[in-house]
């Protein structure tokens, strides 16, 4: 998956699969977290957040688990 660097204080990438709806990001700790059948509309939203950190805790965390 090819993953896009982000400006970010907590995220460093970010990588989306249309095909499979799934989407993994890469935190600056230098771990990642896979999340499955996530809308294209949730990605883009996280790729145009101002704050990627809180769309991230708002959307996305612990709701799309693998």
């Amino acid at each position: 998956m090819e993953m896009t660097p982000v400006t970010s204080s907590a995220i460093r990438a970010v990588g989306y699969d249309p095909g499979s709806m799934r989407m993994r990001i890469l935190f600056h700790q230098g771990h990642f977290y896979d999340f499955c059948q996530v809308p294209v509309h949730v990605y883009r939203g996280l790729m145009n957040a101002h704050s990627k950190g809180s769309y991230y805790n708002a959307h996305i965390k612990d709701k799309y688990p693998c």
